[in-house]
């Protein structure tokens, strides 16, 4: 083999390895994804929403009720529609009405969303930037507290 064949022999197998490598970091990570979706997304096209979903909304005023035992029901509403999200566990200190909230899990087939992990913005000038495009893009956005829809 001359040294022109042995360096592409060398450049050709680190490139093939780093191939395989990204390949199999990829696969691992897919498993790992959660899609963001709004109540009008979610529940546009439910059969494409199967797997975990991140839920993204306002917290409706008046929705938040206890269900059984240490279970809470509240609805997540946008400018359109509303899910009804059951969540086991403690929410966050933050959590009320009329706020922005995250909430991941998996959409049933009764049309409720079961929850295992509820996120809730973190102080008056912060919700997370995939919520406020979507409240803005419809023309629904939180100001002061106050849920305003500007139709």
């Amino acid at each position: 083999m001359t040294r022109k064949q042995k360096r592409f022999t060398v450049i050709f197998g680190a490139l093939a390895l780093l191939g395989v490598a990204v390949a199999l970091v990829l696969t691992a990570l897919s498993e790992q994804v959660t899609f963001f979706r709004t109540p009008s997304e979610l529940l546009a096209a439910p059969q494409e929403n199967t797997g975990r979903v991140r839920l993204g909304g306002l917290v409706e005023t008046g929705s938040v009720q206890p269900a059984d035992g240490s279970t809470i029901e509240f609805a997540v509403e946008d400018a359109n529609d509303r899910i009804v999200v059951r969540y086991t566990g403690i929410l966050p200190d933050l959590f009320r009405e009329g706020q922005g909230v995250i909430a991941e899990g998996m959409l049933q087939s009764d049309g409720t969303f079961m929850a295992d992990t509820v996120l809730a913005k973190h102080d008056e000038n912060y919700m997370p930037k995939e919520v406020a495009d979507s409240l803005k893009e419809q023309g629904y956005w939180q100001h002061e507290g106050d849920a305003q829809a500007t139709n």
